[in-house]
């Protein structure tokens, strides 16, 4: 017996969005070129260009896993490191991709203050040692938003860059959820990646509406050399791209990217409102981008998981973690605030 109901497990648990959907419906009109030379592949890197205001290299992956881990071991060769939050995504949740594509970086985690890397933490991480026997740091990877829904200030990514310009180190930024923190900020793209010194960022469409699909975007055209036999060699080479950059160009034509994050972001903000005077619930971590952390205690934890609602609690003991999607329905939002009243009430 499947549900259809909407949960709060994560936004990976969303359909694709209509814009998404009409474009990769259109994309199947006839035939097109394979490997990337398709029109709908050009379109949706000229929106990119346009979205950053600058002139990147474009290129499309399946998942974010794979564009992460591509993306690093382009930054570094297998004897180098790269430093990340200790609760990063590439740490925590790729099952070793990254050092399997690079042929053994090794990730050097680092301490964070509200989910974020600092200047300070990533010095202490760089110069920790720099004999021959310790594989060499080469690379800064952010997660924007970070794992825990904070997100980077612009003058925060301008310290880190200068940081990492000063130790020689380069900058990716995993934007998994890259659209929300842009929501939040009423930031330009631009304004939180290049401008701002960020390398290359990984963008992610499957949480912002698409069936699958990240874009990985080269900010420092020189890094990007023979990055494109890099992704055929890993499988990311899809034979019909348009399916992959199609939906892209929906999304992007018309800002819809920007209008799903606020709308997900705002319905984190309506749950975190709703629940806010319960006794003994509290937020574990401001609510900045679509995702709601909360301290409920175990017994009301089971009994929401009883009454069919799906979420995740790796945060700790009684931490639960909600996540809004692109289509998430603000009545649902309300059953859920008030199904968390019901069992913290007894």
């Amino acid at each position: 017996m499947t549900d259809n109901t909407q949960q709060f497990a994560s936004d990976n648990y969303s359909g694709i969005c209509p814009e998404a959907w009409a474009a990769m419906a259109q994309a199947n009109q006839g035939h097109e070129r394979a490997y990337g030379e398709d029109q709908w592949t050009a379109r949706a890197s000229d929106h990119f260009r346009r979205l950053f205001e600058t002139d990147c290299e474009v290129y499309f992956a399946f998942n974010g896993t794979a564009a992460n881990s591509l993306a690093l071991s382009q930054l570094c060769q297998s004897y180098h490191s790269v430093i990340c939050s200790e609760t990063a995504h590439v740490e925590t949740d790729e099952c070793g991709a990254p050092e399997f594509f690079s042929n053994g970086s090794k990730l050097l985690t680092a301490r964070t203050e509200n989910g974020k890397l600092t200047p300070a933490t990533i010095r202490e991480i760089a110069l920790k040692r720099q004999d021959i026997h310790y594989p060499k740091p080469r690379v800064v990877t952010l997660t924007q938003a970070t794992e825990i829904g904070s997100v980077y200030r612009p003058e925060e990514l301008k310290a880190i860059s200068a940081t990492c310009r000063e130790l020689g180190l380069n900058l990716h930024m995993d934007g998994a959820r890259f659209a929300n923190a842009c929501a939040f900020l009423g930031c330009s793209p631009a304004e939180l990646t290049w401008k701002a010194g960020i390398d290359v960022l990984c963008f992610g469409g499957t949480k912002n509406g698409m069936a699958v699909g990240e874009a990985i975007l080269f900010f420092n055209k020189d890094l990007a050399e023979d990055f494109d036999y890099r992704c055929k060699q890993a499988g990311q080479l899809a034979s019909k791209m348009r399916f992959l950059s199609a939906p892209w160009v929906g999304l992007l034509e018309n800002d819809a990217w920007m209008k799903y994050a606020r709308h997900a972001n705002h319905c984190a903000r309506l749950l975190a409102e709703l629940v806010s005077d319960i006794p003994g619930v509290s937020l574990m971590f401001p609510v900045e981008a679509n995702g709601v952390f909360l301290q409920l205690s175990e017994p009301a934890i089971e009994a929401l998981r009883a009454r069919d609602w799906r979420f995740y609690t790796f945060i700790g003991a009684g931490g639960a973690r909600f996540m809004c999607s692109w289509d998430t329905e603000e009545a649902r939002v309300r059953e859920l605030a008030a199904d968390i009243r019901s069992v913290m009430q007894g």
